[in-house]
């Protein structure tokens, strides 16, 4: 649990506000820190930058996250998790602490994107305290205070190697062997979830990612990330209202579930709305290279590529 109360995964702005107030930072101090974490970022067909997003308009104290370059550098996918090594020299550039508790939040353009995607990690990788601030436009249109202009510099600290949960995580040919089992007798029944928009997963529309095939692995169930969140604030909506989408889609508690999207991004929004929505956390994992993986990787004859 947070000293400064911040008991849940998904908190407020006033609830950040509230603990920032409390959580007064000294060079002197050694007590554990409340450090908000910019991980905006924006798709590649886009055209904005998430840094320059950060410096434009950001939360007192905050450092910023870079998805595209904490990452594995030797996988041809992007965004697959770093290796522990590199996480823990990431964290330690960013003045992070393992005993410090971490609030990531994303650009006020989007509301609600990237940032699940960071605190997934943070957890994957076993930092004790995270948080996703539900959100900064949100912080943004309630007055709260924002800084711009270049960040200050932080001093770097020892960030101790973690060990991956390996267990959070899914593979590709994991995934492949339970497209092909599925509907078979015996077959364990594991339920694939897909954050893109219904007209990538129906094939209808593009991959933002030229050359990239669009449609979705068999068997798997459309969870676009919009009907997770609140139409004009894009917070991640209720508990309640979550669980009643979860339901309408036939998503069933008591079964595995794997998350995906286009490259392992918002299918941690995904992860955070189930996590709201009172599905058991041991039940989910998720598809580190999603749908870039798995488009360049299967075979055209195992009709693993399917359109509606």
């Amino acid at each position: 649990m947070s000293q400064y109360d911040l008991t849940t995964y998904l908190i407020t702005p006033a609830e950040l506000d509230s603990a920032l107030k409390k959580n007064v930072h000294s060079k002197l101090s050694t007590a554990p820190k409340i450090i908000p974490l910019c991980a905006s970022w924006f798709l590649p067909n886009d055209g904005r930058s998430g840094f320059e997003t950060f410096k434009a308009s950001r939360i007192p104290r905050a450092r910023f996250f870079d998805l595209d370059a904490v990452k594995d550098p030797n996988s041809p996918y992007p965004h697959m998790l770093p290796s522990a090594k590199d996480f823990a020299k990431a964290m330690g550039e960013l003045g992070i602490r393992r005993d410090d508790s971490v609030v990531v939040y994303d650009s006020k353009e989007l509301g609600i994107f990237s940032a699940p995607r960071v605190g997934w990690t943070l957890q994957a990788f076993g930092h004790p305290q995270v948080h996703v601030l539900n959100n900064f436009r949100q912080w943004v249109e309630e007055g709260y205070s924002v800084q711009s202009g270049e960040p200050d510099k932080v001093t770097p600290v020892q960030y101790p190697v973690p060990v991956l949960d390996d267990s959070v995580v899914v593979t590709f040919e994991e995934v492949r062997d339970i497209a092909l089992e599925q509907g078979k007798e015996g077959a364990e029944e594991v339920q694939i979830l897909d954050a893109r928009s219904k007209g990538r997963f129906d094939g209808t529309d593009p991959e933002p990612r030229e050359g990239l095939s669009s449609g979705h692995i068999p068997h798997s169930i459309s969870v676009p990330v919009s009907d997770l969140l609140h139409p004009d604030s894009k917070t991640i909506l209720p508990a309640a209202e979550l669980k009643a989408i979860f339901e309408s889609k036939g998503v069933d508690p008591s079964k595995s579930i794997i998350n995906s999207c286009g490259t392992g991004v918002t299918a941690a929004v995904i992860d955070a709305a189930l996590v709201e929505a009172g599905y058991p956390v041991q039940k989910k994992r998720l598809y580190d290279g999603s749908w870039t993986e798995w488009a360049q990787r299967v075979k055209p004859g195992d009709s693993l590529i399917r359109k509606t």
